[in-house]
């Protein structure tokens, strides 16, 4: 029988993971079956536990169930531990190894396939949820000059400082602290563009040459890009490029194999 993956959430009938990893499953012929697993929101341990014992190999999770990965795990990364939120689980002979591969996902996509420097930038994240926190580790790792945590609630931006300001230099504000503040790189990690919707941005915020990234994807051009170019910022992309990005990441710790993401990227995003 081929090992057997899956992608585990609710709602799953959206998640473009089985598609991503059947690119990934041709490019590198590797003997493995890719599924999508709906389960019910109080039934995320024994679904899994159940996967566990049929033979899987490993899952991605997605919502509503990362905080519920990480608490199953019987081992974490380090990126998984400062996050708290579990995106990958890796079923071994020592149990159940949970990661995160979010941010390296956004770094990759952002230091790669946008050619886009992040070491000595001033970067903003807005949001202080679970995609805010999965990409702020490895976004440090690249040695930003500052990182900028805002959030609707400071006190939840706050949080966030305490936990990662071990890792380089971080500060936490309200938007309305904002004002008067240029950063090179702006990320919109709240689920505004899912509504519709522009987070509480001050004009002037886009330093020359910076980059607008929204970490949505599939609505087109978002209020915060729209925002972003009409207020001068260069570089504007989607999420498209992280969700491949990660997902590479995850058949690498599954596979010891790294696939290549551009065509899959491109296939996802034809009019590029």
């Amino acid at each position: 029988m081929p090992d057997l993956y899956a992608v585990i959430g609710n709602p799953i009938a959206h998640s473009k993971s089985p598609l991503i990893h059947g690119e990934f499953l041709r490019q590198t012929d590797q003997d493995m079956r890719y599924e999508a697993l709906l389960v019910p929101l109080d039934g995320f341990p024994v679904a899994v536990e159940a996967f566990r014992k049929f033979g899987g190999r490993g899952m991605n999770v997605t919502i509503p169930f990362k905080l519920e990965a990480c608490k199953i795990s019987t081992r974490l990364t380090e990126r998984a531990a400062t996050s708290q939120a579990v995106n990958t689980l890796v079923f071994d002979d020592d149990g159940i190894l949970g990661d995160n591969t979010d941010g390296i996902g956004l770094v990759r996509d952002i230091s790669s396939n946008l050619d886009f420097m992040i070491t000595g930038k001033r970067v903003l994240v807005m949001g202080a949820g679970g995609a805010a926190r999965g990409v702020l580790l490895p976004l440090l790792e690249h040695q930003p000059k500052v990182l900028t945590i805002v959030n609707r609630t400071k006190q939840k931006a706050l949080e966030l400082y305490q936990r990662f300001f071990e890792y380089g230099v971080v500060i936490p504000v309200g938007y309305e602290d904002l004002s008067g503040y240029e950063f090179d790189i702006v990320i919109n990690a709240t689920s505004a563009s899912l509504s519709n919707e522009l987070p509480s941005l001050p004009p002037g915020i886009f330093a020359a040459e910076s980059l607008a990234y929204d970490m949505m994807y599939g609505n087109g051009s978002t209020p915060f890009l729209k925002f972003a170019r009409q207020q001068g910022a260069t570089h504007l992309s989607d999420g498209i490029g992280m969700l491949v990005e990660q997902a590479a990441e995850s058949f690498f710790l599954w596979r010891g194999l790294r696939p290549e993401t551009g065509p899959v990227i491109a296939m996802l995003r034809p009019e590029t």
